[in-house]
């Protein structure tokens, strides 16, 4: 399967992915841990069903030390024992902030209150850009029809 689009070959892409992944990079450096970050980032792309970044954030997490059980059931996570209560109020807001077109009113008060009970306003705030992010990459991959499969953890950092 090819992609539709080259951003790599696109001088356009290429002046924009520039800002994009920077935004990536400051988020890697949040106070937001790395754990949360990449279960965040693989469920938003479970929700949208981006298979390469599910694939890369997959790889990323199993590479930081992450175990295949909590991987596996990411997807499950309300149904799992193996999350701590922030990272599921993190998955929750998550869930909520990449669903706004399913939910009216968006992110709830009750969400982001289980949130903000976990999370100072600093490591909310990277949540909340984090999966905004999210949700553009999974557009972007999924537009243009990125596949999936050959990322190698750490290539893009």
């Amino acid at each position: 399967m090819d992609a539709r689009l080259n951003y790599f070959a696109s001088p356009t892409a290429g002046k924009a992915f520039k800002y994009f992944m920077s935004l990536g990079k400051v988020l890697k450096e949040s106070p937001l841990s790395a754990a949360t970050q990449e279960l965040v980032a693989l469920r938003v792309s479970q929700i949208n069903g981006c298979a390469v970044c599910i694939d890369m954030h997959t790889k990323e997490a199993a590479a930081a030390g992450e175990t295949s059980v909590r991987l596996h059931l990411v997807a499950a996570w309300r149904e799992a024992t193996v999350f701590t209560e922030a990272e599921r109020a993190a998955l929750e807001l998550a869930e909520e902030g990449t669903r706004v077109a399913d939910a009216a009113g968006g992110v709830s008060d009750e969400v982001w209150a289980r949130a903000a009970k976990h999370y100072d306003e600093e490591e909310i705030t990277a949540l909340v850009l984090l999966v905004s992010f999210m949700n553009t990459a999974n557009r972007l991959n999924i537009i243009a029809q990125q596949p999936a499969g050959d990322y190698v953890a750490g290539q893009f950092h």
